[in-house]
């Protein structure tokens, strides 16, 4: 069975694999910040157990880690308790991307699993939209080439700094409101967080389909969506097509696989 470990910003999803391309089972938690890598384990033989599965038939690892401190730990953890050299992902391995990017090892490793499961499951030309700690853009053109993209502020930063720097206001659900216009100040900043964050998306969604048409004569990318606040984007959005929040779970399966054969 392949573990597949995508360590974020904000928070750490677990996907299990035991032969589909498809997770068995996943799993999400806090991201570790001063955790040992003995206390990283313990979770993750909780979540394991608690769905009925041996932690001893894990045979790979696949890691896709954004918090350099992190992975030490994580690397301590898969010798100890599973006897296992974690596949870590970066631009050095493998992917089958054409890389036309001014500096490549500064792409996450989070971008480079969803860009590789973007173009094997979804195909090419394609744009992804990852809603997390950061909201991200990765644009893949006709050719399979990762030609950038964009990296903004995500939904749940961006509205802290507002709750925090407002001393006023106070902080709110994120699910949307009947209206665009609030008639009190709960629905108001609703309002303007997600419908805020969703012109974004629409904006500059729009703005990189009509930079890569003047490259191509036609072009109509396939455009996905991923990444713990991708849900409350799916269904909003004109552009979107695709909701899939397995996306850099699928990502880390499909580049082990491309690495071992």
């Amino acid at each position: 069975m392949l573990l597949a470990i995508d360590v974020g910003n904000t928070q750490t999803v677990l996907g299990l694999f035991t032969g589909r391309n498809e997770p068995e089972q996943s799993w999400r938690m806090v991201t570790p910040k001063h955790e040992t890598s003995d206390e990283i384990a313990s979770s993750i033989y909780s979540f394991l157990k608690n769905s009925d599965f041996d932690p001893a038939e894990i045979t790979q690892i696949a890691v896709s880690c954004v918090v350099p401190r992190i992975i030490h730990e994580i690397n301590k953890m898969c010798d100890k308790y599973f006897k296992i050299a974690p596949f870590i992902i970066s631009t050095e391995i493998k992917t089958d991307l054409k890389i036309e990017y001014d500096f490549p090892k500064e792409i996450g490793a989070d971008r480079i699993a969803n860009s590789v499961a973007a173009k094997e499951i979804y195909g090419c030309p394609a744009i992804v939209l990852d809603f997390g700690t950061a909201t991200t853009f990765d644009v893949i053109s006709s050719e399979g080439s990762y030609i950038g993209g964009v990296i903004c502020p995500g939904i749940e930063i961006s509205s802290d700094a507002l709750f925090n720097y407002a001393a006023k206001l106070s902080k709110v659900d994120l699910s949307w409101p009947d209206n665009v216009i609030g008639k009190n100040t709960y629905d108001g900043i609703r309002s303007g967080i997600l419908y805020g964050f969703l012109g974004q998306a629409e904006y500059i969604t729009c703005k990189i389909i009509k930079e890569m048409q003047n490259k191509e004569k036609v072009i109509e990318p396939n455009i996905i969506a991923t990444g713990g606040l991708a849900i409350l984007m799916n269904g909003r959005s004109k552009y979107i097509q695709f909701y899939d929040s397995d996306l850099t779970l699928k990502g880390l399966k499909i580049l082990i696989d491309k690495n071992s054969k």
